[in-house]
């Protein structure tokens, strides 16, 4: 039997390697076998198995493991190599043969290699002992800061043991192989410098001279780019001795414990394995613990190494409440802490919280007392203080992590400002002011994609469970909208109840009354976090907040804001502004903000008094209306507004067609949730305005499934009681069931609208019922009626003084007459709406289809020449305008009398913008 911590943590039988089941099992395992035949506290093991606050029940699920690994042992027979799993009060301890532990034979035999004369015998036993490891240390245990630490250990002794190793070649005259072994971890391990120190004497020795200079100014460069520091003295003296081009040697390399004289100066004698030599004072160290359950993050990690580069400099990690912030900068901190041996200063600056700020002095004598500075000599006031923190730092390579920053004034006393130290500046503000005085480099941190935030879940709740259920993960991961705070509350509840889904969490967090509740733990939670940033906000800023959380849809502009909060759009614009720089709203188009789906939430629950959603919907009908005059100017007021109307204080104005047609693009999805919003509150009468204030772009893009929510505005017309508004809602509906082939339902609709028309006595609205309905009867085969119906529309056009109307009608009355090859008739009427004048922005488009008309009615009654002219004269004009509709049509009739080719490619050209177009 094997136990094996040098890879894999894992048992080996003559049967084959045991099934230890989930991480958390193995990490059991793990801090067992880091303490054979010694107590390991229960304490201890919930440390080593939960990262935060461990569960209610943590110490029934230690027991329930060791229970099952006893089962393993057991069944595997260990009582004969004397193995046993037994508890010791509130502790477990593992009896065991310490041989049948891999990590203790790689002790012993690297102990035994050190004490060896014959460099010979050295090498083989390094040898064996290297050869025990299979990958890196503990290798499927739960990341917890114990076994991370203790990995770490490990990797250190087996990277100094490889350093040994090759000492042990260079005795032997073998600097070929020693460089071999060096190369292979130093090129794992880039920036550890007594690597790439011994690997440089290595290739010295062996006549490589310019392989060992190459070595050097490529860790140099590394070094630079990384951590933004030069070489230390011992890569430095590797690098003044290949210069040299000595032969430090006698090539030997000092090996500590033995009696081998040490080699010249120039080569520096390798480190001893940690384990077996003392280890050199602790540096000034006040970071917190190294955060638990850390993933991804390999982007920020390498903008953070990158802004850390240089001359004193001043990185700037800035993200919304929850992103994890401090997380990345401590883990970095970490991470980087060999770069900075003159000490690692922390302090949570409290920006953010319901303690108070400490203030300057309070932290500056923490700093200073860490530096050594006795508590008699710590100057009194704040500005000695920071004088005194400066010039004990411009000799230093330090590391300072100011945490949780309110704002920029806060921070500047405490910059270091030694040319050699970095600082490390988190908030939830931009701090845009640090970025002007002190050149601070901005590092973003965003919310995690779905794949890192189930990761994150993974790490808390084991790989096991999570790959269980691996849909509802990634739906949990969504939900929290990749905010990690979120995301570990959630794997907080589920691990204090294992018994709960992944799937039901899922469903319970849908629930959006409910998500917030859910992502709070006692104090801790997204709402928690949130608060203490909203009331640092000054009152009219979080004012505007408040009223965004009422908002429908998903973004807003200084208009919509105004409108929510009832203030104007240049006090909005300023609230927008100082909320993106807090990170509540996120700027997602020029002039466009957005909220992430737990702030909205929150802001949903914050006092914004009951007119907020009035406001708001009266405003994007007021602003639909404007699109509509700037898109088709010259048509009437498709409604009246109703008298409880909320008047904005300032409407977005249009300057045409196309950008009046862009908005509706950009805010149709949010319209809709408005539609949605408006129906929900029974106001009917601004339900069915929003909708008809869209028929432009319902005209435009009459594919794109407008029915269902026609019918919404139709049931809100009803339920509204206005017989005018429900004819014009049925009046477009009717027209685009018709467009979309469901001619049935299209003629109930039609005919209907022009009832109700007639009894609301709306002339123009009766008219455009009747053109729509005239289309619907020509494509049921009765283009007589459909002719009758158009003429009877234009006459009540002409009498409403409508021309918009009265040339549309005359236009499609020449089109049936055009399918009754009553050709004098139909040429005759399209020129009679060509002289009905309508305003130049809209008459393009109407003058191409006429223009088309009369050309196929001139080509009926026989005058070709004349009728392909005008045809051309139609095609011309479309395509100068961009009407691709118009293009197709002019085209179509002049391939029926011509097989030019020039003409085919035109109208092949327009074909497709048409279909990209729909």
């Amino acid at each position: 039997m094997e136990f094996r911590l040098l890879g894999a943590v894992s048992v080996g039988t003559e049967a084959g390697e045991l099934h230890l089941g989930p991480a958390k099992r193995r990490s059991l395992l793990a801090a067992l076998l880091l303490r054979p035949n010694r107590p390991v506290p229960v304490e201890q093991l919930t440390a080593t198995l939960w990262e935060d606050e461990p569960p209610p029940r943590a110490r029934s699920v230690i027991q329930g493991h060791v229970s099952r690994l006893r089962r393993l042992l057991a069944d595997a027979g260990a009582e004969v190599f004397g193995v046993e799993l037994v508890t010791r009060g509130a502790a477990y301890v593992l009896r065991m043969p310490e041989s049948l532990l891999d990590a203790h034979r790689f002790e012993e035999l690297v102990t035994l290699a050190r004490s060896q004369r014959a460099p010979g015998d050295a090498v083989a036993m390094y040898q064996e002992a290297l050869s025990l490891w299979q990958g890196p240390a503990l290798t499927g245990a739960y990341p917890s800061p114990p076994l991370l630490a203790a990995a770490h250990a490990l990797e250190e002794l087996r990277l100094a043991s490889v350093e040994l190793l090759a000492a042990a070649y260079a005795r032997q005259g073998e600097h070929h192989r020693a460089a071999a072994v060096l190369r292979a971890e130093a090129e794992a391990h880039p920036l550890r410098e007594s690597l790439s120190a011994a690997l440089m004497r290595a290739l010295q020795r062996a006549g490589r001279r310019s392989e060992a200079l190459d070595w050097f100014h490529r860790t140099r460069r590394l070094l630079a780019d990384e951590l933004g520091v030069d070489p230390g003295r011992e890569l430095a003296d590797a690098y003044a001795a290949a210069l040299r081009g000595a032969d430090d040697d006698t090539g030997t390399d000092a090996v500590p414990g033995s009696d081998t004289p040490a080699a010249p100066p120039a080569a520096a004698p390798s480190r001893p394995p940690a384990a077996l030599a003392p280890l050199p004072p602790a540096p000034v160290d006040l970071l917190p613990r190294m955060p638990r359950g850390f993933h991804g993050r390999g982007a920020e990690l390498t903008a953070l190494s990158r802004a850390a580069a240089g001359e004193a400099p001043v990185c700037l990690v800035t993200g919304p409440a929850g992103v994890g912030k401090t997380a990345l900068a401590v883990h970095w901190a970490h991470r980087e802490r060999a770069a900075f041996p003159g000490g690692l200063l922390y302090a949570d600056l409290r920006g953010f919280s319901d303690t108070g700020e400490p203030d300057h002095l309070e932290v500056l004598r923490e700093f200073l007392l860490a530096l050594g500075v006795g508590p008699r000599r710590i100057p009194e006031s704040a500005g000695a203080a920071s004088a005194l923190y400066r010039s004990l730092a411009a000799d230093r390579q330090l590391l300072v992590v100011l945490d949780n920053a309110r704002d920029s004034a806060q921070v500047r006393e405490l910059l270091p400002g030694g040319a050699r130290c970095v600082t490390v500046v988190t908030s939830r503000y931009r701090l845009r002011g640090l970025i002007a005085s002190d050149a601070a480099r901005p590092v973003p941190v965003g919310v995690l994609e779905p794949d890192d935030g189930t990761a994150l879940l993974a790490a808390v709740l084991g790989e096991e469970r999570v790959r269980a259920e691996a849909v509802a993960a990634r739906r949990l991961a969504e939900l929290c909208g990749g905010l990690p705070l979120a995301l570990r509350v959630a794997a907080a509840r589920l691990a204090d109840q294992p018994d709960w889904s992944l799937g039901a969490m899922s469903a319970e967090l849908s629930d959006e009354s409910r998500r917030l509740g859910l992502l709070d733990v006692e104090d801790t939670g997204v709402r928690a976090a949130l608060r203490l940033t909203v009331r640092r906000l000054p009152d009219d800023v979080a004012h505007h907040f408040a009223h965004l959380g009422r908002h429908p849809g998903t973004h807003v502009d200084r208009f919509t804001a105004a409108a929510l909060a009832g203030t104007d759009p240049q006090t909005a614009a300023a609230a927008l502004e100082r909320l993106a720089a807090a990170h509540l709203v996120t700027r997602s188009a020029p002039g466009r903000w957005s909220l992430h789906d737990l702030v909205r939430l929150y802001a949903r629950g914050l006092d914004a008094g009951p007119d907020a959603v009035p406001r708001v919907l009266d405003h994007l009908v007021a602003t639909a209306l404007a699109a509509v005059a700037a898109a088709e100017p010259g048509e009437e007021d498709c409604f009246d507004l109703p008298a409880d109307f909320h008047r904005p204080s300032a409407v977005r104005e249009f300057g045409g067609r196309e950008e009046a047609m862009a908005w509706y693009a950009a805010e149709r999805d949010d319209l809709t949730l408005a539609v949605a919003a408006a129906r929900a509150a029974g106001l009917h009468g601004r339900t069915w305005r929003l909708v008809l204030a869209l028929w432009p772009h319902i005209v435009w893009r009459y594919r794109d499934g407008w029915a269902p929510l026609l019918e919404t505005a139709l049931d809100a017309a009803r339920a509204d009681a206005d017989a005018r508004a429900e004819a014009r809602v049925r009046a477009l509906l009717g027209w685009v069931l018709a467009e979309e082939g469901r001619t049935g339902d299209a003629l109930a609709h039609l005919e209907a609208a022009t009832e109700l028309a007639a009894r609301a006595e709306d002339v123009p609205g009766e008219a455009t019922a009747l053109i729509n309905l005239s289309l619907v009867q020509a494509a049921l085969g009765d283009p007589d009626e459909a002719a009758e119906g158009c003429l009877r529309a234009a006459d009540l056009a002409r009498t409403a003084a409508d021309r918009h109307t009265e040339r549309l009608a005359l236009h499609h009355l020449a089109r049936h007459l055009l399918a009754l090859k009553q050709w004098r008739r139909a040429l005759d009427t399209a020129t009679a709406a060509l002289a009905v004048g309508i305003p130049a922005q809209t008459s393009a488009a109407s003058r191409v289809l006429l223009l088309t008309t009369a050309g196929e009615a001139l080509i009926g009654l026989g005058d070709e020449a004349e009728g392909v002219r005008r045809l051309d004269a139609a095609a011309l004009e479309a395509e100068a305008s961009g009407f691709d509709e118009g293009a197709v049509g002019a085209l179509g009739a002049l391939l029926r009398v011509s097989a030019d080719v020039g003409l085919r490619a035109r109208y092949d050209t327009a074909v497709m913008r048409l279909t990209a177009q729909t």
